[in-house]
């Protein structure tokens, strides 16, 4: 989360979280929660199955874009905007590699579908998180220089990448074994409204970013209604799939 500023205020040894910052630890939970029962406990117990180094390559990625985006969060709480800065250019390359790794772990999952009858809910999950971190991510830097602007994006382009970790969440410790979509989307709904809530409590007006990061949210569950649920997706999965054995 970059933020350009004329004049830089001095560290602070005073930390105060904010909402933005116990946002990232809320988001860092679901990610951590959710993969720590289904790759990071079993991958530490010798339990995880075989798979390619790119799924090892992608759970790296993710993981430590994580931990960059709490520590960035922190960063501007203690009012360290040089570190926070500097750090932020690196984060542009990161999000790329976060981008690059979503695509290929999303064809890789393609690959193994054998049908094109029925809806693929990862797959088509997968689609929407790389397309939409990428745009929100962008507006996310273009509007780098308003700091209330950046960080509400920066938080919405979170929002498209949080699933998987969100629905392993409702699956593993609760045994359900359908595809939670409504509790996961839900999820993510109450989540856009706090970012809503708290602008509005903060500047008494909602921003035109912020209703963008929210329309795509919006978009997301009425496309995965129709779309992501149609047959067409079913041969799009297959397509996509076939990438990976293109020579």
């Amino acid at each position: 989360m970059s933020t350009v500023v004329s004049a830089p205020p001095v560290a602070s040894a005073t930390f105060r979280p904010s909402f933005f910052f116990w946002m990232t630890l809320l988001m860092a939970f679901f990610v951590f929660g959710g993969f720590g029962m289904t790759y990071f406990f079993p991958l530490a117990t010798g339990t995880f199955p075989p798979a390619p180094p790119v799924v090892h390559l992608h759970g790296f990625v993710y993981s430590t874009w994580m931990i960059l985006l709490v520590v960035q969060a922190g960063l501007v709480n203690v009012r360290n905007v040089r570190l926070h800065r500097s750090l932020g250019m690196y984060a542009i390359a990161h999000a790329m590699a976060v981008i690059l790794m979503g695509c290929l772990i999303t064809i890789l999952g393609a690959s193994g579908i054998t049908s094109p009858k029925g809806p693929n809910h990862g797959i088509f999950l997968g689609y929407m998180a790389v397309t939409g971190f990428g745009l929100l991510f962008t507006l996310a830097i273009r509007n780098r220089g308003n700091h209330d602007v950046h960080r509400r994006l920066i938080l919405f382009a979170m929002l498209p990448i949080l699933p998987p970790g969100i629905h392993r969440l409702y699956m593993v410790p609760f045994g359900i074994t359908y595809f939670p979509l409504v509790p996961m989307y839900i999820t993510l709904d109450l989540m856009a409204l706090a970012i809503i809530v708290q602008e509005w409590r903060a500047s008494g007006a909602i921003n035109k970013y912020t209703w963008t990061g929210v329309g795509w949210l919006l978009f997301q569950q009425v496309f995965h209604a129709t779309f992501g649920m149609s047959e067409v997706s079913g041969v799009v999965n297959q397509w996509i799939g076939s990438l990976a054995y293109y020579r």
